[in-house]
Order: structure tokens, then sequence, then C-alpha cells
């Protein structure tokens, strides 16, 4: 039985998520700041006869998520997968993000996934097997307009994880990036009430949520350093590393602006 430990999976993208490797015979450890989120998707699993750790923890407190790694080893007896997949998103020009929005989003995207991982890793190590599963975005590959606080986390994730992958190569502890385009999930209207007002809706491709959960999955079973959800987004990072000014023209029209 494999057992996977989730961050942000009261919702969203982590949710369906474990529902989706609950249902392929995974043991699953949820954290979030929802109780009651964390104890229906809890239900959902068990109902679905899955396993279910439910536990409220703090990505940004190092201690919490260090507690989440060896609660689920008490729970389960091992821990095989860490997927970091807390966060949250802002919208608007970089000169019109508060910084305390900034920081907030720095401790969330990038410092929870950070904790997540160093929770995990020493164990990985010791057990000799393992696999980090870092949730980024398509805009950590090119970034877009109004959606720079943001995009910057996501950069930092994938720098994080690419560094992690060349001092792990040879070893049998995998790190995959997700790189998922614009999901159906509650991203937008959370994005809405920390960006404080109303914010376009961007032109382009959406996805599904069990899309992205479809591609975790397959990537944990056959483990691949990049996973691209929507089978077209790997254009964009060719396009932008082959063209960057030409890209700049192009991604004006996925930018998400707050409306006044």
């Amino acid at each position: 039985m494999r057992v996977v430990a989730i961050t942000g999976a009261s919702s969203g993208i982590g949710r369906a998520t474990a529902l989706r490797l609950a249902r392929d015979g995974a043991a699953v450890a949820i954290c979030a700041r929802r109780l009651d989120r964390l104890e229906a998707a809890a239900a959902e699993i068990s109902a679905a006869g899955g396993q279910a750790l439910p536990m409220v923890a703090d990505v940004t407190r190092a201690t919490e998520m260090e507690a989440f790694v060896a609660r689920t080893i008490e729970r389960f007896g091992r821990l095989d997968v860490m997927i970091c997949n807390a966060g949250f998103g802002v919208a608007g020009a970089i000169d019109q993000v508060p910084p305390e929005q900034m920081q907030k989003l720095v401790d969330i995207n990038y410092t929870g996934t950070y904790h997540a991982i160093r929770a995990a890793l020493p164990l990985f190590r010791r057990q000799h097997a393992g696999h980090l599963v870092i949730v980024s975005s398509i805009v950590g590959k090119r970034g877009v307009p109004y959606m720079g606080a943001y995009a910057a986390t996501k950069f930092a994730q994938v720098g994080l994880a690419e560094c992690l992958r060349a001092e792990l190569a040879g070893t049998p502890i995998h790190v995959s990036v997700v790189y998922p385009v614009s999901t159906e999930t509650e991203f937008f209207d959370v994005m809405v009430g920390e960006t404080g007002a109303p914010v376009s809706r961007a032109f382009g491709p959406r996805q599904p949520v069990d899309t992205v959960a479809d591609a975790i999955a397959r990537a944990i079973e056959r483990p691949v350093a990049e996973v691209y959800p929507h089978r077209w987004s790997r254009g964009l990072a060719i396009m932008n590393a082959l063209a960057p000014a030409f890209t700049d023209r192009f991604v004006q029209r996925f930018g998400r602006k707050p409306v006044k």
C-alpha cells in the first residue's frame, strides 16, 4: 500500500488528488487549515473505501509540517510520497500588490513547499526511497500580465525542484513538478477575495480538476521530472525559450487584471 501526504488537501487539486489516489488503493494523509473541509474530504475518501488521516496543519510552520509527517508514519507506518500543493494567488501589477500580500504569497506558496519537503526528505533519505511532487503552475514556466507576485512564487518552487533533482540524481528519490493551466476549482474565487477587487477572467485553456489529479497519479506510478496536465501547455514553455520577446506579446491575452 502506497502512503501519500498532501498539503492543501481540503479543496481543489489537493482534494481531487487525494480521492483519486485513495480509489487506487493508497492511504492518504491530508492537511490544511480548515477542519470542516478536511473532515468532509476524509469522509468522502472513507466512503470510497480508502484510508485517510486528516490533520489541521499550517504549511508556513516548520514544526507543523514535521508533525504532519510524524503522524502519517505513526498511523500508516511509512511515507512514500509528499505532494506539496498548498497555495493561493493574487492579481495585480507589482507596484499595486502590497508588501504584506507578497510576503503571504511567499510564506504559503514557496516557504510552505520548502517546509513540507524539509520534513519529508530526511525520511526518504533514510528509507532510500520517496517521491516529492510539487504542484506549481504553468506561470511557473512563463509569467503572464498581472500575475507577477504569484508567478514569482511558482518560479521559486521550480528552482527549488530543479536543484533537488540534480542533488538527488542517481538515487531512488524522485522529484516531479506539476504545471497546471487554469483549473476548475475555487482558486479564482479565493484570488478575488485575496486581491480585494474583481478580477477579469483570463482568456485561454482550462481543465477539470480531475485531469490534474489523474496526471499526478500517473506521475507517481511512473515518475517523471515535469507534468503538464494540459497537453498543449508545454508548448508555451518551449516558445518562451525560443522566442521570449514574441511570447511577451502572446501571453498578454492570458493576464488576470483587477477590475476597478
